[in-house]
């Protein structure tokens, strides 16, 4: 069993990844309203991620895959169970892929308009979603003894689900911000600085308000790590006051690298408050999902923790090879020496 919690942190790092790299995502779609008053600010914006957005979304393919191999009852029930908003997520996430690539495709303004507000829409749904997805996993889903979900999608809408949603909602907006301003300049970059001041101090006392309950949850239903979980969400909430004054103070960097430590820390300590569970159950308590309980044979464990070991730091490394090519900010001067040049 020692591989099945190997495997329970591993799927954690996956989704931690795809939190930070993919949240911060999210935010500068869902900027583009605040920040695109013309069509050259809204290309400065967009063009911010036009290089890695994709490459951030494999992420959580990865962690599917990771999921369903390594722990088949967790990831039957959860995809069951889920399905609405999964689909949801899946439909928001193509919408946004499709127009990340289609807009540019014409130069009707109506043309660009629609697409921006599937940008929009498409970067919204899943920030809200998945923190909805991730609050009801941690504070359990009514569970048959046979692992069954016998709830509903509206059962997925409960307080503290939603409260999880619009967490993370907030948090990826003012993370993607700070990206903003970090990658471009110019007015752009300007009033990024201010609209993350605006969303930043929002941010902060609706996340202080979800990692309170979390921890009050975890203490209350006895969970084995309930004071890593306090102590985790302690060091998220400085650090999302340390990006706030960063930023306030016109380092985007330091804004940006706190932002990303903040939804590490805040992800690692809703993976604490579930800990020994991976799914636990509000009805039939037969019907927990534990990681013993969830996990494939030690032979699969084995065979994929080889295959980790070798391909993970490849991806990492390739990863980080991507951000260092695409380390320059995006000026707006470019921007409009390429819309002048003739076209070919």
């Amino acid at each position: 069993m020692d591989l099945a919690y190997l495997w329970f942190w591993i799927v954690g790092f996956l989704f931690v990844g795809y939190f930070v790299l993919d949240g911060f995502d999210f935010g500068v779609g869902m900027s583009l309203p605040f920040l695109g008053k013309n069509d050259v600010s809204r290309r400065q914006v967009i063009n911010t991620i036009g290089p890695v957005w994709d490459l951030n979304e494999t992420w959580v393919i990865v962690a599917g895959a990771c999921l369903f191999a390594a722990f088949p009852e967790w990831y039957a029930t959860l995809f069951s169970g889920f399905y609405l908003a999964l689909l949801l997520i899946l439909l928001a996430l193509i919408l946004r892929g499709v127009s990340f690539e289609y807009r540019h495709q014409r130069d009707s303004l109506r043309w660009k308009k629609g697409f921006d507000t599937m940008i929009v829409v498409g970067s919204a749904v899943p920030a809200l979603l998945w923190g909805v997805a991730v609050a009801n996993i941690v504070q359990g889903v009514p569970l048959d003894a046979d692992h069954e979900f016998i709830g509903s999608f509206l059962t997925l809408l409960n307080p503290y689900g939603l409260l999880g949603g619009l967490t993370t909602l907030l948090l990826f907006f003012t993370h993607g911000v700070y990206f903003v301003a970090l990658k471009t300049d110019g007015q752009v970059a300007a009033d990024a600085r201010r609209l993350a001041g605006r969303a930043g101090l929002l941010t902060i006392i609706v996340a202080a308000l979800f990692l309170v309950w979390t921890v009050s949850m975890a203490f209350g239903e006895g969970r084995e790590l309930a004071l890593m979980t306090a102590i985790l969400s302690a060091v998220a909430a400085v650090l999302l006051i340390a990006s706030w004054i960063s930023n306030a103070r016109g380092r985007e960097g330091w804004a940006f690298g706190f932002g990303a430590f903040t939804i590490v820390s805040a992800v690692l300590a809703v993976w604490f408050a579930l800990f020994p569970y991976v799914m636990p159950s509000t009805g039939d308590p037969a019907g927990s999902l534990t990681i013993e309980n969830a996990s494939s044979t030690d032979y699969t464990l084995t065979i994929m923790s080889w295959a980790a070991l070798v391909f993970l730091p490849l991806v990492l490394a390739y990863q980080g090879w991507t951000y260092w090519i695409f380390r320059k900010r995006i000026t707006r001067s470019r921007i409009e020496a390429a819309a002048a040049a003739p076209a070919h």
